[in-house]
């Protein structure tokens, strides 16, 4: 049934990602005259507030997170907030919150960005008021479980009140322009997708590399580690969108039934295909930073880097590697995809001395997003001690290319999909649940194999391992 709701229930409305994310999205979005004019956003957590103290504090979030020249239009928005307060573990509450709520013309959407041990209890209780009726949407923010078993227990509490087309999953990532643009680079152009196989593709390089640390996330974090909090979503997610076939249309079944196909396909990881790490103390830009035992305040075995070699096996990929990497206290912040081309089969510019670099696509997703192509050209000269060739960059910055257009935050188009009921960028859930099986494999792999992390210094690109894991295939990585 599709609608655009009228009605935005957020939970966890005083959290850091509602300060940070969905207040200021939905502010934009309504600046820009994208929400309807009967659009009301409730929101609720334990907090004790009234609507009016609830207003003063989204006017607080918006002035701290939103830049000064973004900020019009203020009272018009936050006149569309109210506040109730809940227990979500309770059913007591609900009620009231229905109330709150009241009766959607159209429809009611609801942003479930608590804790994934509120995610059942929630549902009880919406259920409880008859807020899980037909012209109801859920939203659910990640983690979505721990490993496959909680992840299935998660989604079975979901379905008992939803069916598929009205859960939405969210995988931030995928709301980012670049992203979005990736499926229109291989598919809107004659010159890519004839390459994009194993014939033309050498090797694929997925990066996503933070500078920061723990960052008030010791909790959670150290019961995560690197390879769920960043691989079992966002990165295969990436690797997903390389690998996947060309979707018959653009729409949210075409698109997630090639996604899966991808995770489905995934082989699993050998031992030597996988290594970990964890940072201690070093220095970033120039600034020294403590090492995550020293932040967390004990010894962990938590993993904060990890690099896989993974390989999908089907007929387009079969014997290229994927490689991915992701860490904390990287020397920089940066998420990319570098699809590396083979080397042209025969050079007829050996026997004057020249030199050949294969060609390589550089997909910069943040914080610049930007595309690089390294095209091979000829050195200007009279060429009397041979010809010299050397590779040039073709790059599309995209903020330039697309300077009239506004710049949006990926939770912008998310929210805005929400209300709409498109979900083409969000996550369905054998997509999750074939994630989570690649990843307890793995995983099961460290433990029987007694693996730990090993050390690496904060400020670096990880353990020396890592390094070798790519470099024994004669790859390096692109930094």
């Amino acid at each position: 049934m599709s609608f655009t709701a009228d009605r935005l229930l957020l939970f966890g409305a005083t959290g850091d990602l509602a300060q940070r994310m969905l207040l200021p999205s939905l502010f934009a979005l309504d600046a820009d005259g994208l929400l309807a004019s009967d659009l009301k956003i409730i929101g609720t957590a334990r907090s004790d507030m009234s609507d009016s103290e609830y207003r003063n504090f989204a006017r607080a979030a918006l002035e701290k997170y939103l830049p000064a020249d973004r900020r019009g239009r203020m009272a018009e928005f936050l006149n569309r907030l109210s506040y109730q307060t809940l227990d979500a573990t309770t059913l007591e509450g609900y009620g009231a919150l229905a109330e709150k709520v009241g009766t959607p013309q159209r429809g009611l959407a609801i942003f479930l960005s608590t804790a994934p041990s509120l995610f059942e209890p929630t549902i009880k209780g919406l259920q409880s008021a008859g807020l899980t009726g037909e012209n109801v949407r859920m939203c659910l923010e990640k983690p979505l479980g721990t490993d496959l078993a909680s992840s299935r227990e998660i989604n079975d509490a979901v379905a008992g009140a939803f069916p598929e087309s009205r859960i939405f999953r969210i995988d931030h990532y995928l709301g980012k322009e670049t992203v979005q643009n990736l499926l229109a680079l291989r598919f809107a152009n004659l010159m890519f997708e004839p390459l994009w196989n194993a014939a033309h593709i050498d090797h694929v390089q997925i990066t996503v590399a933070e500078t920061v640390g723990l960052e008030g996330r010791v909790a959670f974090y150290d019961d995560a580690g690197a390879i769920r909090d960043m691989v079992q979503n966002h990165m295969l997610q990436l690797l997903a969108l390389v690998a996947m076939e060309p979707p018959a249309h653009f729409d949210a079944t075409a698109v997630r039934d090639e996604k899966v196909k991808v995770l489905r396909a995934l082989r699993g990881v050998a031992a030597n295909e996988t290594v970990t790490g964890q940072y201690r103390a070093g220095a970033i830009q120039g600034q020294a930073v403590p090492g995550y035992d020293e932040e967390l305040g004990k010894d962990s075995g938590t993993e904060t880097f990890v690099a896989i070699k993974a390989h999908v096996d089907n007929w387009r990929w079969k014997g290229v590697p994927f490689y991915l990497r992701t860490g904390k206290r990287m020397p920089k912040r940066v998420t990319e995809i570098v699809i590396q081309f083979r080397c042209v089969p025969h050079s007829i510019f050996a026997g004057k001395g020249a030199t050949m670099q294969p060609n390589r696509l550089v997909i910069g997703i943040q914080p610049e997003e930007n595309i690089t192509l390294s095209l091979m050209a000829k050195v200007p000269g009279l060429d009397r001690e041979g010809i010299r060739l050397r590779q040039v960059p073709l790059n599309i910055a995209m903020p330039d290319a697309f300077s009239g257009a506004v710049r949006r935050i990926a939770y912008e188009r998310l929210l805005l999909d929400l209300v709409e009921g498109d979900q083409t960028l969000f996550v369905r859930r054998d997509e999750v649940e074939a994630q989570w099986d690649w990843v307890d494999a793995i995983r099961a792999g460290w433990e029987a194999d007694g693996l730990t992390p090993r050390t690496y210094t904060a400020g670096s690109w990880g353990p020396s391992a890592a390094i070798a894991l790519a470099e024994r295939d004669g790859v390096t990585w692109h930094e």
